[in-house]
């Protein structure tokens, strides 16, 4: 079943049955190294999340590592979810947007597209991305960038990636204390807290955005910021594919552009996991848009499983990542039902 956040429920009825394309954005953040700070991925691996993301999410299979990466506590990367989903109603194509790796995933014949981003440095000491350059590569490549289905799913894979997504917020006066996701079931607040106020630190007397971003932020959230923007102008069907990180995409969106983004087009898609965590509050940071949004969640959980692994998922230690939320809303549009996805993804832990 998909349940309304927001918006219009046309919206999804109209997609029912229509093809999709699935852009999967990486990209690193050494933020992401800070001790604590995350568990999406392995221990002293976690820049690698992202890559092996790609790999599993287009070919089933990991290449860059030895085994699909789960997190200290057991918990097996969501691209299992966003996988099976394709493989029992494919994408009409799946499509990498490289926006700055350390290690780039060994996939052949899948569109990777290349920006010649490199990975970011930590917020804590200054991220080091040319904001604007990159808000700049993501609207132009939206202005020309062709879609092959009739709407575009946009996924990302970014460690850490919630605590830079707050933290740009916070840096553009958005009252969002709070209201950004964890990985972790028992979100690190104080750790959080910590790395956020050195990096806002860094921008105390500062005054324009695009800077202030470029300390503060990442190339994911930036780059697919300036793509809603350049996407919303021409009309292109768009569905950010996740939670609250995804929503600092369309925050951060709203408060560079100089054009007023219609709405109509864009949606937000993500798990029940994710929309019904106390620890955050999705539907507030969307009501933060100066426009209206469609945003949904499947309601969609392992209770048909008794794996260990899988159980994690719905007891809160994994939310969302690799559009899990928005595939599995996919797969309710095109009547996949949740006894094959549960199935399917156990085939994968076995």
């Amino acid at each position: 079943m998909i349940k309304k956040i927001v918006g219009n429920s046309d919206f999804i009825e109209y997609l029912r049955g229509k093809s999709a394309t699935f852009a999967l954005s990486i990209s690193t953040t050494k933020t992401c190294e800070i001790d604590g700070l995350t568990q999406a991925g392995i221990p002293g691996l976690i820049h690698l999340t992202p890559t092996l993301d790609a790999e599993f999410f287009t070919t089933q299979e990991v290449r860059s590592l030895t085994d699909i990466a789960t997190t200290p506590k057991g918990v097996p990367t969501p691209a299992l979810i966003s996988r099976a989903v394709h493989l029992l109603n494919p994408f009409r194509e799946i499509e990498i947007f490289d926006l700055g790796v350390e290690v780039k995933p060994k996939i052949d014949y899948f569109k990777i597209y290349e920006f010649g981003l490199s990975y970011t440095k930590s917020i804590k000491e200054g991220a080091g991305i040319d904001a604007k350059k990159v808000f700049e590569l993501g609207f132009n490549f939206a202005t020309n960038y062709e879609l092959k289905s009739d709407y575009l799913i946009l996924g990302e894979s970014v460690p850490s990636g919630t605590t830079t997504a707050l933290c740009s917020t916070l840096a553009l006066g958005y009252d969002c204390k709070g209201k950004f996701s964890s990985s972790y079931k028992d979100s690190p607040e104080s750790i959080k807290n910590q790395v956020i106020k050195s990096a806002l630190k860094n921008i105390e007397n500062i005054e324009d955005d695009f800077f202030k971003l470029s300390l503060v932020s990442d190339n994911m959230l930036i780059f697919n910021a300036g793509f809603v923007v350049g996407a919303s102008k021409r009309g292109i069907k768009t569905i950010l594919a996740g939670g609250t990180q995804m929503a600092g995409v369309l925050l951060i969106a709203d408060k560079l552009s100089n054009l007023k983004i219609d709405g109509k087009n864009l949606g937000l898609f993500t798990t029940k996991w994710l929309a019904e965590d106390e620890n955050s509050d999705l539907k507030a940071l969307l009501q933060m848009l100066s426009f209206e949004l469609n945003a949904f969640y499947s309601d969609f959980d392992f209770s048909l499983s008794e794996h260990p692994a899988l159980k994690l998922y719905d007891e809160g230690e994994a939310k969302e990542g690799v559009g899990a939320g928005a595939c599995l809303v996919y797969a309710d549009l095109n009547g996949v039902d949740k006894y094959k996805i549960t199935k399917k993804i156990e085939v994968f832990l076995q």
